[in-house]
């Protein structure tokens, strides 16, 4: 059956629309161009309430198993690619990908240039699209707060013993979880709006997760925060990175169409070394916004100069805009999680492992 994908802008797609569709969808589009990783990305809570155009032509050939979702439940609001694949070929595949989003009744399109739908969000910029069947699609007010929607109630705790690091939930994903998990440490869950409950953890850290929306939705915890942050040493990941910032009164900004693929090349000033990052993100820190805090720049974006991570000049504070757990993704950057937890046991002797 056909539909159509609605740009605000006033641009039309036409394509097949998904067998389960049964209502309008609205959400800010974005673009993802890796070749694998859809299962993550589609659990990614930093994805909460996007619509995600895959910009490789093959989606779907490998199925979704019961390991990669970085979240219990499909967190887009809808997909759009060229092709999904109903026969997938994996020995871990338990369903096919189209199978996986009736399920859970999120709406997709195929048969779409993606790669014309991508050169209009790169010339237009990341704004709000929409899937119906209408080619003439009048917008609701976009919604806020995402944030709020993605961020746990309670506190959870993983393993049990360990060092103890208190993971202050913006919107996790399990694969943080699991790099600290494999490093054997004990970690504590934390929602964001809870953040005073962490004197009752006695947390060695802290790690502030990943999240989607605007980091400028923490404004009203960001004093507490910044008092976590001048007691416990800490790791900003993504939404955490921006946090931190924010925290220590820098600023953020939107990107025109935002970090979003498997293959982002990163340059950290200390080593002088170039490497690939995973990366899913709108916001950025504001270079000039640092003037005056005691936060530096430690790493680059290669191809646009943007900040993608920070050094606190006196406490052991560091960020990074990438996720280095890199799912999906390359893991050249997973050494940070090695470095900040080599550096917490040694109480702040900073020592280098990669």
């Amino acid at each position: 059956m056909k539909g159509y994908l609605s740009l605000q802008d006033g641009t039309t797609f036409e394509g097949e629309i998904s067998p389960n569709f049964d209502r309008n969808v609205q959400g800010e589009i974005v673009f993802f161009t890796g070749m694998t990783g859809y299962q993550e990305v589609l659990t990614d809570p930093s994805y909460k309430g996007q619509i995600v155009v895959f910009t490789y032509p093959l989606i779907g050939n490998y199925g979704i198993n019961d390991e990669d979702g970085e979240s219990q439940e499909i967190q887009v609001s809808g997909v759009v690619m060229y092709h999904c694949a109903d026969v997938p070929s994996h020995f871990q595949s338990k369903k096919s990908l189209g199978t996986y989003l009736n399920e859970q009744n999120i709406p997709y399109m195929t048969e779409v240039d993606t790669r014309e739908v991508t050169k209009a969000i790169r010339a237009e910029g990341t704004q709000q699209a929409a899937l119906s069947f209408e080619a003439d699609y009048r917008f609701l007010p976009k919604k806020t707060d995402q944030i709020q929607q993605v961020s746990g109630e309670k506190i959870e705790s993983y393993g049990e013993t360990g060092m103890h690091v208190a993971l202050i939930d913006f919107g996790w994903k399990k694969s943080i979880l699991n790099a600290l998990l494999e490093r054997g440490i004990r970690v504590s869950v934390l929602p964001f709006t809870q953040v005073e409950m962490l004197e009752t953890l006695q947390a060695d850290a802290i790690v502030l997760s990943n999240g989607p929306g605007d980091p400028k939705d923490t404004r009203d915890v960001l004093p507490l925060l910044k008092k976590a942050l001048e007691k416990f040493p800490a790791f900003g990941i993504c939404m955490g990175h921006q946090v931190i910032a924010l925290a220590f009164g820098g600023d953020t900004t939107k990107l025109t169409f935002g970090h979003r693929g498997a293959n982002h090349p990163v340059k950290d000033v200390v080593s002088g070394k170039v490497f690939l990052s995973s990366q899913n993100h709108n916001y950025v820190v504001k270079e000039d916004s640092l003037n005056g805090t005691p936060l530096v720049p430690r790493f680059y974006n290669v191809n646009d100069g943007s900040i993608e991570g920070l050094m606190h000049e006196s406490k052991l504070i560091m960020s990074a805009q990438f996720h280095p757990e890199a799912h999906p993704g390359p893991k050249d950057a997973e050494w940070l999680f090695d470095d900040f937890i080599t550096i917490v046991k040694n109480k702040g002797v900073k020592t280098h492992v990669s």
